[in-house]
């Protein structure tokens, strides 16, 4: 992955992560528990050298939160930035 294509990512995730998991729950469309799961599926990728992947793709790649759903709370996150 680029620089650039790597720094856009990172900046993705310091900006989003933090308060992704807390709005899903929020909403009703995931458990914490799942959340948990994921961010935990997400530190050992980082720590095991593999790709970096967001939470909402973690809990999407496991069938816990759809397309729209990860719009939805994305949507709800960006006015506060």
């Amino acid at each position: 992955m680029d620089y650039q294509r790597r720094r856009k990512k990172d900046q993705v995730t310091g900006e989003f992560c933090q308060r992704f998991g807390a709005v899903a729950v929020h909403r009703g469309f995931v458990t914490l528990d799942q959340v948990k799961l994921a961010m935990n599926e997400q530190l050992d990728d980082d720590l095991n050298g593999r790709e970096h992947r967001l939470l909402g793709t973690i809990l999407h790649d496991h069938g816990w939160l759809s397309d729209h759903q990860i719009e939805a709370v994305l949507l709800e996150l960006r006015p506060s930035l």
